[in-house]
């Protein structure tokens, strides 16, 4: 049996307002483990949904930064590269989406965001790989107005592929999986913004999440 959707907890958290250049500075490292994000930012999302899915709302604090005002303080004693998600943890900080994912997974209570099964961890970390090429083609989506380019198709087709490669449950890998947290925030914009194109990248596909229902897309709303 698949293993089910890790359950939210505290789905109604009170998320606090993003931090301006007027804003002043958390106490920084005193011991309390910080997430720092931007809200509707993709790559803040995914650290942000490892998080929530792992149910540690309790022990990683959300500190969100205003992008288009971010404080000086944030590059100066937090994030010298002064990008959003980054993580304030053990006295030090540390970023990148996609290790940041890996890295709350595996040092954090919580349920497994990667199977124990060898076969299925090695193709999620051939598929992480691919991430980079999945969300160029998303852009270069963006950018042709209405025409859908060979290489967004190929990039759709190839993880659309990858939901036929285990057959024991609804998700990438069989089940809920650090992979469905990498992806499934580009597969919903694609989708929303798909509705201009001349036709549609993901018509007839089975890849996009369902946007209600107990799942961790509503770890994200405020």
């Amino acid at each position: 049996m698949a293993t089910a959707v890790p359950p939210i907890i505290s789905p109604k958290e009170d998320l606090p307002p993003p931090l301006t250049s007027a804003s002043e500075p958390p106490p920084l490292f005193d011991g309390t483990t910080r997430l720092y994000l931007a809200y509707h930012c993709p790559y803040a999302q995914r650290a942000w949904i490892a998080r929530n899915c792992k149910g540690l709302q309790d022990k990683i604090k959300v500190v969100a930064i205003d992008l288009a005002d971010r404080p000086a303080w944030y590059k100066e004693k937090v994030y010298p590269e002064n990008k959003v998600p980054a993580l304030e943890h053990n006295n030090q900080v540390k970023g990148e989406s996609l290790d940041l994912v890996k890295y709350i997974d595996s040092n954090f209570d919580g349920p497994a965001l990667l199977p124990d099964d060898s076969a299925k961890k090695q193709f999620a970390e051939e598929l992480l790989a691919f991430s980079d090429g999945f969300n160029s083609a998303f852009f270069s989506c963006l950018r042709s107005k209405g025409d859908v380019s060979d290489e967004a198709a190929a990039a759709v087709d190839k993880i659309e592929a990858a939901l036929g490669k285990f057959s024991d449950g609804p998700f990438f890998l069989g089940q809920f999986s650090l992979f469905v947290v990498i992806f499934f925030r580009w597969t919903l914009r694609m989708y929303h913004s798909s509705k201009g194109f001349r036709y549609s990248i993901l018509a007839s596909r089975r890849m996009i999440l369902p946007r209600e229902g107990p799942t961790c897309t509503n770890s994200l709303r405020k």
